[in-house]
């Protein structure tokens, strides 16, 4: 049944928006209700990737157990890595088995990254891999008892040649984006700005109407995730002056974004606003009804494209959906130095940095 007047298809979203009568905070209250009834039944890396966003919206402890399972995720990564996978001949055998992966999978983005990484397998396990729960460690406020040895690693590999490939960028834009400010959190090399350069190369905006859907939101995820690995994950604001090209381009193109795009991106675009302290923008106006609209309210969550209501999968988009429907601000959390009653028993192989 609709909720304050809100018109609900046989599907379960709505068939017109809601005039203002169902408020954003309680659409983003519906989807946490959703989700938070079943967190628990969710794997570690989803169950972490919520909780995370969630306490670094809320500060709101209930989410200890979720950042546990995160840092526990973390550390068994890295005491492999650290063990098992440190050597060329260590780092060949995991890379090409991660490589494998892609070769049987049935879709375009699938087919891309084969064909982009097959030539490069180590980057799976330096960028996709490595890098990741390295920044994750750091972002705590902690780093691995043997961070020594896997900086070591990360600098036997020149990482500008996977992040200025062009090939590479039309695999990879998102996944790189958060690679080299990953790598500059660390102290590492730094190629943020080469990035960025072979990023605008590959996808000049003159070019968005030649580009497949699927590349036309790669190119958009990349862009919202040049602001999101900038602020380190919703911790810190983001000077649009800064990003002044991103934001033009969001503000002239954002009804063919929305055309064009999946829901995840549309909520990450009003999310980039926010982040910059701009809800009064008429975009994060827009990126809020689409996704307003889009809710199967029977469900309680915004499903896939194919009208799926999977928990598991919908899990990046809704939690997404819920951060621009009720955004509550930028927060440098959680790290033991601040709140240290949040890592009550650090996980093996984590220490303080």
């Amino acid at each position: 049944m609709a909720e304050h007047g809100a018109t609900v298809r046989a599907d379960g979203s709505n068939a017109v928006s809601n005039d203002g009568q169902v408020s954003y905070q309680q659409d983003a209250e519906r989807i946490r209700q959703t989700y938070e009834s079943q967190l628990f039944t969710l794997p570690a890396f989803k169950m972490g990737h919520y909780g995370l966003r969630m306490y670094r919206q809320t500060q709101d402890p209930k989410y200890q157990a979720a950042i546990w399972s995160d840092m526990a995720r973390v550390a068994s990564r890295l005491n492999y890595f650290a063990t098992e996978v440190h050597t060329p001949k260590q780092i060949a055998a995991y890379s090409a088995k991660r490589l494998a992966r892609y070769d049987h999978k049935q879709d375009v983005r699938s087919d891309l990254r084969y064909e982009a990484t097959k030539d490069k397998p180590e980057y799976f396990y330096l960028g996709v891999d490595l890098l990741g729960s390295m920044a994750r460690a750091n972002e705590y406020g902690l780093k691995h008892r043997e961070d020594a040895k896997l900086r070591a690693v990360i600098r036997r590999y020149d990482f500008k040649q996977y992040a200025t490939d062009p090939e590479m960028i039309r695999a990879w834009a998102a996944q790189l984006a958060n690679q080299v400010y990953w790598l500059r959190q660390l102290g590492e090399q730094d190629v943020v700005d080469d990035f960025i350069a072979a990023f605008k190369a590959t996808y000049p905006d003159s070019q968005d109407a030649k580009l497949s859907d699927q590349q036309f939101m790669n190119k958009v995820y990349g862009l919202t995730h040049i602001v999101f690995a900038a602020t380190e994950y919703y911790q810190h604001p983001v000077k649009e002056s800064d990003y002044q090209w991103i934001y033009d381009y969001y503000r002239a193109n954002i009804d063919t974004i929305v055309e064009r795009s999946k829901e995840d991106v549309i909520a990450e675009i009003g999310i980039n606003f926010l982040l910059a302290g701009l809800e009064d923008d008429p975009v994060v106006e827009k990126t809020r009804r689409t996704i307003q609209r889009a809710i199967n309210r029977q469900a309680g969550l915004v499903p896939a494209v194919n009208g799926s209501t999977d928990l598991l999968d919908g899990e990046h988009r809704n939690v997404l959906a819920i951060m621009l429907l009720d955004w509550q601000g930028a927060h440098a959390a959680p790290t033991i130095q601040k709140q240290p009653e949040m890592f009550s028993g650090k996980p093996y192989g984590l220490i303080t940095k």
